[in-house]
């Protein structure tokens, strides 16, 4: 998979104390759905995703956090995936 096949969408941060976002790659998958990526150092005890890497979200434009992102929103429903 190439860089150009993926873009960086912003993943909730839980148990962090402020409200905090980490970038990641996802897949485009079309209709604002994505398929979460890890990052390269990804840690599932350092760092609590509200998605984690591999679910199909729905991410949306949020300037919610320090600069404008693709923000995931929602785990996708299995019947928008079909």
């Amino acid at each position: 998979m190439t860089a150009e096949q993926t873009v960086e969408v912003c993943v909730r941060l839980l148990e962090e104390g402020t409200e905090t976002c980490r970038p990641t790659q996802a897949i485009p998958l079309g209709n604002d759905l994505y398929k979460l990526l890890p990052t390269p150092k990804y840690n599932p005890e350092d760092e609590i995703w509200e998605f984690l890497p591999g679910t199909v979200v729905r991410c949306e434009a949020s300037d919610k956090y320090v600069t404008r992102c693709l923000l995931a929103v929602e785990k996708a429903a299995d019947k928008t995936l079909r």
